[in-house]
């Protein structure tokens, strides 16, 4: 099939907008070690951590929550408002349907075959959402988004009273479950902490095993928690997608304000998000890291906090990246974000080798610290493979499948 509307060629692009990509797709490997290489539990629990974390590994912990843990996804969900203002203001809302119908089903493929992290389901999902303001003036859509980020944070943190409540009630009088008379709601509390660690050494078993057994279990096991993680990013991921397609509008990305506020906002904005993020990660921390506190450190009140981060990163990362665009690395960032597609699917097939039973099977072995070693490794191959190979080619290799299955026609991927 031919799409009557020829589609744009790689001409024109927003140069800061494949810099900060390439950031954001570096940082999202790192964001995701430990879920790749321990059971999905630990990246909010430490308790399901096996080895268990050391004095460094705390530090590490800690330096990641409050620098990485959902900045990396925030800034990708700016960008990606921002991707569909211009795909849509060029090629109309029903080829973009298209698009996120096709982003949909990789990242289905992505989550039951590779990694239970997936974020692309949830951002076609949010996506379809998204579309229907995506027309909106730049001040709407940043309202719009505004509003529904605060709404959502609260939203998730009234989610978590009662069970916080419960919690702080059952340790008071049975810190240990040990010599305790239990109530209902001891045992309730109990029960559900027992589950999340019988949870986690089930899933390494399994991580352990054969790619078939792998498949099986993410189906039986964890098949609707693609669709539950997709409805909770209505609240995260679809208003940031909202403030990136708004600051796209009023020329954010393309440079349009001066340098000087440009750094003063970014500045203030990382420095304000990393005060506001550590309460939460240090209370979070405390007590022998209780369940739900863990959780809670992850969400609700810990979504409002980071948003200022969110900002001023993407705002430092506008004000960088002229000024780094003709070196070395600024090169090497820009033909990652790229081909970020390729490289974020990509190194989740790198990290399933290494870390489960079909390839070198080092799940469950590494602590934080270890865990740097294949995040280093992992960024220096985005680094070294994205630009030698968009000199040769015009897209990356699952940007141009992505491209050809959205307009239903075979493009040239050869330069």
């Amino acid at each position: 099939m031919i799409e009557p509307n020829p589609p744009p060629q790689q001409t024109g692009r927003i140069a800061t907008l494949d810099f900060i990509r390439g950031v954001a797709v570096l940082g999202i490997l790192f964001a995701n070690i430990v879920a790749f290489s321990q059971p999905m539990q630990a990246y909010y629990w430490p308790v399901a951590m096996r080895p268990p974390m050391s004095r460094a590994d705390e530090a590490i912990w800690l330096a990641q929550y409050v620098l990485v843990d959902g900045k990396m996804r925030g800034l990708f969900s700016l960008l990606f408002g921002a991707g569909m203002v211009l795909f849509v203001d060029r090629q109309g809302t029903w080829l973009q349907v298209r698009r996120l119908f096709w982003l949909a089903l990789f990242g289905l493929a992505h989550y039951f075959l590779l990694f239970r992290g997936d974020i692309l389901f949830s951002y076609a999902f949010c996506g379809l959402f998204a579309l229907a303001a995506v027309r909106l003036d730049a001040l709407r859509q940043l309202t719009l988004g505004l509003a529904l980020y605060v709404l959502g944070g609260l939203w998730i943190s009234a989610m978590y009273v009662p069970q916080l409540t419960l919690e702080d009630a059952v340790l008071a009088k049975c810190p240990d479950n040990v010599q305790c008379v239990l109530t209902q709601d001891d045992r309730a509390y109990w029960s559900a902490v027992d589950a999340q660690v019988e949870e986690a050494r089930v899933e390494s078993e399994v991580m352990r095993g054969g790619f078939a057994g792998i498949v099986a279990y993410n189906a039986r096991e964890h098949g609707w928690e693609v669709v539950d993680g997709a409805i909770l990013a209505l609240v995260e991921t679809l208003p940031l997608m909202l403030i990136g397609m708004g600051l796209l509008r009023t020329g954010f990305f393309q440079g349009s304000l001066p340098e000087k506020r440009l750094l003063a906002w970014g500045s203030g904005g990382i420095v304000a998000g990393g005060v506001l993020t550590l309460p939460p990660a240090l209370w979070g921390a405390g007590g022998g890291r209780p369940l739900y506190p863990s959780g809670f450190a992850f969400l609700g009140p810990a979504q409002l906090a980071r948003l200022p981060m969110i900002l001023g990163l993407a705002a430092c990362l506008v004000w960088l990246a002229p000024r780094v665009a003709g070196g070395w690395l600024g090169g090497r960032l820009a033909a990652a974000g790229r081909m970020a597609f390729s490289n974020y699917l990509g190194m989740s097939l790198l990290m399933a080798f290494l870390f489960q039973g079909w390839g070198l099977g080092r799940f469950g072995t590494l602590d934080r610290i270890d865990m740097l070693q294949p995040v280093l490794g992992g960024w220096i191959l985005m680094l070294a493979w994205s630009k030698p190979w968009l000199d040769r080619f015009r897209y990356g290799p699952l940007e141009w499948l992505w491209r050809c299955l959205t307009y239903g026609r075979w493009f040239s991927l050869r330069r």
